[in-house]
């Protein structure tokens, strides 16, 4: 097969987890007095926290800070499992690693709370790694914990490794390393954004992920 190991992101591209991520910003932004409508808030999905919030509180990373803070005292025990995964993935895991492929999982979300999804949805089962941000430590965009996701696999060759993901981050990400990336449109991001940010393949469903990977 063309691809040996697969690194996927988590929010948007395994799990719809719109809700419990919208939810937990409305509760962070509150703490401030904002109150924001849900469709002005759909960027939060995929980039770290603090990068999202900071352009909300003036740019004043104190602020944004306390705002993480915040987001992660609603998500940690509720927004958390306000979340699904979406059709197919489990299958498509599933027969993905049937045929020989290391999965890897590599997302922005703090690790704990990564742990804490893919165990909730059992699909921790598919994956030899899992990789996800620090909490309070310099591991926290696309790019660092692409090149972490990557040492703990073995560090396989970059041209038979695939970013897969749903957000200009994980292109990006995916380029900055040396990988191959696949843009899913079932996610949070646009066509647009996925071509803007070079990716080399796009997927417009599940099982299109799933055929790409098997390509021989």
């Amino acid at each position: 097969m063309r691809f040996s190991h697969a690194f996927f992101d988590l929010d948007g591209t395994l799990t719809d987890s719109a809700d419990g991520i919208l939810n937990s910003v409305s509760h962070a932004l509150s703490y401030f007095g904002l109150s924001i409508p849900r469709e002005e808030l759909l960027h939060f999905i995929g980039p770290p926290l603090l990068e999202s919030f900071l352009p909300l509180l003036d740019h004043d990373r104190h602020l944004a800070h306390d705002a993480v803070s915040k987001y992660r005292e609603y998500f940690s025990s509720t927004g958390i499992y306000e979340n699904r995964v979406y059709d197919g993935i489990a299958e498509m895991l599933r027969a993905v690693s049937q045929a020989g492929l290391s999965l890897c999982l590599a997302t922005s979300k703090p690790e704990p709370f990564a742990l804490r999804i893919m165990r909730h949805f059992r699909l921790e089962e598919f994956f030899t790694v899992m990789a996800g941000a620090d909490l309070h430590g310099p591991r926290h965009d696309k790019v660092d914990v692409l090149r972490h996701a990557h040492t703990l696999a073995g560090t396989p060759p970059l041209s038979r490794c695939l970013m897969v993901g749903d957000r200009k981050h994980d292109v990006e990400g995916a380029r900055a390393v040396g990988m191959l990336s696949c843009g899913v449109l079932y996610g949070y991001g646009s066509k647009e954004e996925l071509e803007l940010a070079g990716a080399d393949f796009l997927a417009r469903t599940v099982a299109e992920v799933q055929s790409l990977l098997l390509l021989a």
